[in-house]
């Protein structure tokens, strides 16, 4: 069971470390084990293989990384296997060895190293791949029935009573277990294909947001190009009254108005949030529309042209950012809005704050905000995202305002 948890586990130690604990754990499990079976071999017999699973699973998951849910699922897993073990050693040996006692050992041994071969060459790949969707996805619902089948199929070869060797009794033992590998089959795909499903939904609302960042970039452009065509049709005129001001040799006059078209053209100008070009569109589209509804932005943005986090994992974060920023602020229901960016860069490290006015009730479940209205799935993109590049979520209300902080790791 140990070794099965272990190999499916992210500890929440350094390995070495983990495999030290492990040991000196198991140690003392098989001296207290022994001891209960020198002093009483009956009660050892009946109640042994359904005793050792509450001590083991709460070591295993005190050491582990993983959520309560997915702790579960692995150690029922690994008491699901070693009750294989034990019926097809004990049947095994009855059937085939004539009840031969080192036959049964050796059976329960050549299994339990066939086991942790296959999920060391075969499962424990493909489970870390699908691990996230696990972890986000599987519940209380889904971990009870999974440890209720298991119970229930392992009480029938640990449940203490007499029972006579027979073909029906194996063959029961056999559907029974069969039955329970089916479900833990079942759950494990099942879940998985829920979170790749809420993974695309969450690929889909980043699409729309990209979509609607596109639409927002096409009006700047237009505007601009207007902008542009009112100046380009403006020059005629001004060509003509500076042609009669040097004519008449009003310098003075000239110089005042060349000032005067300086600062118009000036402030036409586009503005340049920041030398990153991803970053500064999704800022300089956001920024116009949260003025649009007469709220308040500054901003402070620091970070290099190139980044080696991907434009449209960017885009993710601060549209989705800036887009609840923007929701926050309408529901605040507050005179004066305001929304304050704050974006560096150190070292390696992206580091994006957000503060914007929220209403009094924001209410939190898990350390993540609750939506209102909606599945709040801009908060999971967020973490998503970050969650690629090893980072770091943080959600919190202080003083009237929302805080959002996000840690990012670039890859060296």
């Amino acid at each position: 069971m140990m070794a099965v948890f272990l190999l499916l586990d992210r500890p929440r130690y350094p390995m070495k470390r983990t495999i030290l604990f492990y040991i000196i754990f198991g140690v003392f499990m098989v001296l207290g084990f022994s001891a209960w079976y020198v002093l009483d071999w009956e009660g050892f017999v009946r109640f042994a293989g359904l005793a050792c699973m509450p001590p083991i699973g709460i070591f295993c998951g005190l050491l582990s990384e993983d959520g309560i849910y997915l702790s579960l699922y692995k150690i029922s897993l690994g008491f699901y296997l070693l009750s294989v073990c034990v019926f097809l050693g004990v049947d095994i040996s009855r059937l085939l060895f004539h009840w031969n006692m080192w036959a049964d050992i050796l059976i329960r041994i050549l299994l339990a190293a066939a086991i942790l071969l296959f999920i060391v060459k075969q499962f424990r790949k493909a489970f870390f791949e699908r691990l996230d969707f696990l972890q986000g996805e599987l519940d209380w619902f889904s971990t009870v029935t999974l440890i209720m089948s298991v119970i229930m199929a392992s009480f029938a070869a640990y449940w203490p009573a007499d029972r006579d060797f027979t073909l029906y009794g194996m063959v029961r033992i056999f559907v029974t277990m069969s039955m329970a590998g089916i479900i833990q089959y079942l759950i494990f795909y099942l879940y998985y294909h829920l979170g790749v499903e809420h993974c695309y939904r969450a690929e889909k609302q980043l699409l729309e947001m990209n979509e609607q960042f596109l639409y927002r970039q096409l009006e700047l452009e237009r505007k601009s190009q207007e902008e542009a065509a009112r100046i380009r049709h403006d020059v005629r005129h001004h060509c003509m009254l500076i042609r009669e001001y040097v004519k008449s040799k009003d310098m003075d006059s000239l110089l005042s108005y060349l000032e005067q078209y300086r600062g118009d053209t000036e402030s036409t100008r586009p503005q340049r949030i920041c030398a990153n070009r991803a970053v500064n569109g999704i800022l300089k589209a956001y920024v116009g529309y949260a003025e649009k509804e007469n709220i308040q932005v500054t901003m402070k943005v620091d970070v290099a042209e190139k980044l080696a986090i991907r434009d449209i994992d960017l885009v993710a974060i601060l549209a989705n950012i800036f887009e609840n920023a923007i929701k926050g602020c309408l529901d605040s229901g507050k005179d004066q809005q305001r929304i304050h960016i704050d974006i560096s860069q150190k070292g390696h490290k992206i580091v994006i704050q957000c503060r914007n006015s929220c209403a009094p009730d924001v209410h939190f479940r898990g350390g993540l905000p609750k939506p209102v209205k909606g599945d709040g799935i801009g908060v999971s993109c967020i973490m998503r995202t970050a969650s690629r590049y090893d980072g770091e979520t943080d959600f919190c209300v202080k003083d009237g305002m929302f805080i959002v902080r996000v840690l990012l790791n670039q890859p060296v």
